[in-house]
């Protein structure tokens, strides 16, 4: 399927490793110039370095820290010309009610909750003026298989998913589509790690983790190129018709009856 991506620009938060990482090498395999931001100059800098051995588009890398708007202030002027806006930076951490308190609470909706809802505000009034634009927010599907055990998390998404939806559902308006993808377990460094703990704590050996994702869909978690295919699909005119909803890539977590 050709996506006709090339010569657009893109801007992906949160892109210096796992999910974010790989959307930014898809969409320059696609032929879309990209800017990554995170706050590891190190692993932006890594980023770059495999984009450029993979493709030959133009990649800028800006290390910021989103839960701040000074920084998604200086975005605004040094990507004013993006086409595609992936918000995906943020990881919210896992726990019940009384194990999150106020401090890490706030922390974490600062980057994900109010950092989406941020950047989606400046950069949908920049596409609102050229008339054109696709935002992509990579939320999860903790906002819609809702655990206590993962209760900032599942409110966090749950109001990203109500956010885009709200936005997407009017945007046509402004030439602009406004879209979410729900990822479920993804074999990222970060699923890893949380599993290895998980092995260290029952069987005294984090070796063991790989077993944990035998009980999952198909027999294993999803691999990122599965979520960044969906990405680069969703930013193309092939889904010229798409906004205000959120596709759900989890194996069919969210409508079974298995819980991770």
């Amino acid at each position: 399927m050709q996506l006709n991506l090339g010569g657009r620009k893109a801007l992906v938060t949160g892109a210096s490793k796992g999910i974010g990482r790989t959307i930014a090498i898809e969409l320059a395999q696609e032929g879309v110039d990209v800017a990554l931001t995170a706050r590891s100059e190190s692993d932006l800098n890594s980023a770059r370095e495999e984009i450029a051995k993979r493709s030959k588009v133009k990649v800028k890398t800006l290390p910021l820290d989103l839960s701040k708007s000074a920084s998604v202030d200086l975005l605004s002027r040094e990507c004013s010309d993006v086409d595609i806006l992936v918000n995906n930076a943020g990881a919210i951490p896992r726990g019940r009610i009384d194990e999150i308190d106020e401090a890490r609470w706030r922390e974490a909706w600062d980057l994900k909750v109010f950092g989406y809802i941020n950047m989606t505000r400046t950069f949908y009034g920049i596409m609102k003026a050229r008339g054109k634009g696709v935002i992509i927010n990579i939320i999860g599907n903790g906002g819609e298989r809702v655990d206590a055990g993962y209760i900032c998390g599942a409110a966090g998404n749950a109001s990203l998913m109500a956010f885009t939806r709200a936005i997407g559902g009017a945007s046509h308006t402004d030439g602009i589509r406004v879209v979410g993808l729900n990822p479920g377990p993804v074999a990222t460094e970060r699923l890893v790690r949380r599993l290895q703990k998980e092995s260290q704590d029952h069987f005294g050996t984090p070796d063991r983790w790989e077993e944990s994702t035998r009980t999952l869909p198909f027999g294993r978690a999803a691999n990122s190129g599965e979520i960044a295919a969906m990405v680069a699909l969703l930013a193309s005119d092939r889904s010229a018709y798409t906004t205000g909803t959120i596709v759900t890539i989890d194996g069919g977590i969210a409508n079974g009856s298995l819980r991770i």
